[in-house]
């Protein structure tokens, strides 16, 4: 009976294979792998981490910034001490500003301070309160965003025309709100966002939505692209 050869009473270390059949061969340990792949990882997560917060960065400065609500002159929408997000493009007029807007700005007799208010009135129109009741261009505007706990006063204002690039704002909480009806209308390169999204507190996060189109009072800029057609 013939012998093919001696048996070195070893297995292969790799089935059939065995490391001394090619000296060029590499051998890794399965520890050293995985040493390797992990910090391979970690430098993926920490590039992709450091990517994101580039990222956030510029949102926060160019697109997005957290506001702090104070005071209570926005009430039932918005309650002091919340935060929310505004919408920085509308300072470059991204997209347009529109009757309902919930918008913050630098306040025109001081502006190191920052109001919150919604927009009322725009640029060419009559604004005027009479009996509580707010009048556009002589046509009631119905606002279902108000309370009526909170609207009690009905008090009457000389009408107010609202002069190209301001506008005319107040608060939801009328009884309670110092806005343009006190200190007049707000130009438009003082407003520097609109509020887009309550994030806290968590119990209470949402999206902050036009609320109505304000049926039978067209926008100056509507009625200018009737004109046009």
């Amino acid at each position: 009976m013939l012998s093919l050869g001696r048996k070195s009473g070893r297995e292969p270390a790799f089935g059939d294979v065995h490391i001394d059949d090619d000296r060029d061969i590499e051998v890794r340990r399965l520890s050293d792998e995985s040493r390797t792949h992990f910090w391979g990882e970690a430098r993926l997560l920490f590039r992709d981490l450091v990517f994101a917060l580039m990222i956030m960065a510029l949102v926060l400065v160019f697109v997005a910034q957290p506001v702090k609500v104070e005071g209570t002159s926005m009430l039932p929408r918005l309650h002091d001490g919340e935060r929310i997000f505004v919408n920085k493009l509308i300072y470059y007029g991204l997209p347009e500003i529109e009757r309902g807007d919930i918008v913050v700005f630098w306040f025109p007799n001081d502006p190191t301070k920052s109001y919150i208010k919604r927009v009322i009135g725009l640029p060419g129109e009559t604004v005027q309160m009479r009996a509580g009741r707010i009048f556009i261009n002589g046509k009631e505007l119905q606002e279902p965003y108000l309370e009526t706990s909170l609207n009690v006063a009905s008090s009457d204002d000389p009408p107010v025309y609202v002069k190209p690039h301001y506008y005319f704002v107040m608060g939801d909480n009328r009884d309670n709100s110092s806005d343009s009806r006190s200190w007049g209308l707000v130009p438009e390169k003082y407003i520097y966002g609109k509020a887009l999204f309550r994030y806290w507190p968590l119990s209470k996060a949402s999206v902050i939505r036009h609320e109505t189109d304000y049926p039978g009072i067209p926008t100056p800029r509507l009625e200018r692209l009737e004109e046009l057609e």
